[in-house]
């Protein structure tokens, strides 16, 4: 027999114990039964008529709360069970808040204490008002392109003739006029200035995590760095560049599509925002996302494997990314990831706690030298075909278009730091080539024919 959650076993009574009924109080409940060993046998109280008295009066006088303390005896032995409530407020103990994860006691500091104390208050921390953000904050431009990825999905609710701040009301992420914090994480034109490492940090390893080749930070919003990411992920770092486009198309041996921006969008919904940046690993063989957040009370890594039930840190971003259609509301993007590995004939994800977070890794079956071995870089990987005769510049604009066939010549031209004209001239090159074919002139986009 061992310990349960909510099961502590103690010989003899300290005070340092008052740390486990705080724990217990914070979270579920629990009991707490002194006078019994490590498996759970009694051992006898010699000084039980004390502690009855004195261990209920330390619990109230040093945290405010009212615990049943029973005196029990078997085998002729004395011991006493305390059993602790889960209460609805914060308890503390001398200032210092513990909560009871798992099968250990932790003491909330920092981040942690922020989020448990919000909770405890009927609160999550996107949900909060942003005092110093205002509408001169969100870029517009941003909101667009989210209710252009939500019109297929048919979730978004109408926003046609609204103002921005109404666009905001009907996604729920303003509250009396004020932008909530899930606003500027979403559509903010600058969510750095507010809150700390609103950032992704990609980087180039050769043959282990000290072997970095070369890296990209990216900052920016939600909607701007889901598709940046993908864009500098094609650009720099796959050595064979992927289809985001094409979510549901599989490669056998390649990384799938689908898994990858299930990792992004899992990352940059779940992540903890007043923590860490988000990091992304490449190496030869197999790619990483860490995101900093503790995994939910009552689930762990297995019960990412299975059917589970969704429940986001940051909830009200994550009705936002439902409604434009990034993902779904039950819970399924680890399996999605899971399943997308396991039809491309890849090795299962390996899905670990690290470090206060959450890392997905996806293994690549080097295939002939394909992807093992080389530094990455802007070339993609390309090897024969029409697409290895490419200028370097051309090389560069295919490279975009692979990564976002919607790309207008306009956000090419911002993207690689050019004028329209000079792009018109490369991509009237690439399709003179045989790679790129344009369907469609003002609302169509590129199709990719070059072999690669």
């Amino acid at each position: 027999m061992s310990e349960r959650q909510n099961i502590e076993w103690k010989q003899s009574w300290h005070d340092d114990y008052l740390k486990w009924v705080c724990g217990f109080a914070n979270a579920v409940g629990g009991t707490i039964y002194i006078g019994k060993d490590d498996d759970g046998n009694v051992v006898g109280l010699p000084d039980y008529r004390n502690l009855v008295e004195s261990i209920p009066q330390k619990i109230r006088n040093m945290m405010g709360i009212i615990c049943d303390i029973n005196l029990q005896e078997e085998a002729g032995k004395k011991f006493i069970e305390i059993k602790v409530n889960p209460y609805s407020v914060p308890v503390s103990l001398r200032g210092r808040y513990y909560y009871r994860s798992g099968s250990t006691k932790m003491e909330l500091t920092g981040v942690e204490l922020n989020e448990f104390l919000l909770k405890k208050a009927g609160k999550t921390w996107d949900d909060v008002i942003e005092e110093g953000a205002s509408i001169a904050d969100i870029d517009e431009l941003s909101i667009n392109k989210f209710i252009e990825d939500g019109k297929e999905q048919g979730r978004l609710p109408d926003t046609t003739g609204l103002s921005t701040l109404q666009i905001l009301d009907k996604l729920r992420l303003v509250e009396d006029e004020k932008l909530k914090r899930a606003a500027v994480i979403l559509f903010g034109k600058d969510p750095s200035r507010f809150f700390p490492n609103v950032t992704v940090k990609i980087g180039r390893f050769g043959t282990d995590g000290s072997d970095l080749k070369f890296q990209e930070i990216l900052e920016g919003n939600l909607v701007h760095l889901l598709n940046e990411i993908q864009v500098q992920l094609n650009y720099k770092f796959l050595t064979r560049p992927v289809n985001f486009a094409g979510m549901h198309r599989i490669e056998k041996g390649a990384y799938p599509v689908a898994a990858i921006r299930e990792m992004l969008l899992n990352a940059l919904v779940h992540k903890t925002y007043m923590g860490a940046a988000i990091q992304i690993r490449v190496f030869d063989n197999k790619l990483s996302i860490w995101n900093e957040g503790l995994l939910p009370q009552g689930m762990d890594i297995n019960s990412l494997k299975a059917d589970h039930n969704s429940r986001p840190r940051n909830p009200i971003i994550a009705d936002a990314c439902f409604k434009a259609g990034y993902i779904d509301t039950w819970g399924r993007g680890t399996l999605k990831i899971i399943n997308a590995c396991k039809e491309a004939e890849l090795p299962e994800p390996e899905i670990i706690e690290k470090d206060g977070g959450v890392q997905v890794t996806i293994y690549k079956v080097p295939d002939g030298g394909q992807d093992g071995g080389q530094d990455g870089g802007q070339d993609g990987g390309q090897d024969g075909g029409q697409v290895a005769n490419l200028t370097d510049r051309q090389k560069e604009v295919y490279n975009l278009i692979v990564a976002n066939p919607k790309v207008s010549r306009k956000g090419l031209a911002e993207q690689l730091g050019i004028n329209e004209s000079a792009v018109q001239k490369h991509t009237d090159a690439l399709k003179k080539k045989k790679v790129i074919e344009r369907e469609g002139e003002t609302t169509g986009q590129w199709k990719i024919i070059g072999k690669g």
